[in-house]
């Protein structure tokens, strides 16, 4: 998962401690877009050591979190979420300017 993929909510089951903490959460069979992919931890309340990723969306915004020492936003973890394409299209295009050549095949591309 990359910043501006789209993907789809999978799993939108909480428990009432996380939904106390959160202002938003993600609704299963919506879209969304990812704003942030970082490295996040396991289990927030214990301040778990054991890492996972995670997500932050363009569509939802939280508070920051509170076991957080840098307080960075309440975040989703990846596992919550399938993708609904490979990459964005920007991604996906960047590899084909690539290389010696590049521009030949496309030669709007490219100015001298």
């Amino acid at each position: 998962m990359v910043k501006g993929q789209k993907i789809v909510c999978i799993n939108d089951t909480f428990t009432a401690f996380i939904r106390a903490l959160y202002k938003q959460l993600p609704v299963k069979g919506v879209t969304y877009t990812i704003r942030e992919v970082f490295l996040g931890r396991e289990k927030i309340v214990k301040g778990g050591d054991s890492a996972t990723v995670g997500l932050l969306l363009t569509e939802l915004t939280n508070p920051p979190d509170p076991f957080h020492q840098g307080k960075q936003e309440l975040g989703f973890s990846s596992e919550r979420f399938a993708p609904l394409e490979e990459l964005p299209p920007e991604e996906a295009h960047a590899g084909e300017l690539i290389g010696a050549g590049a521009g030949q095949e496309h030669p709007g591309y490219w100015s001298n």
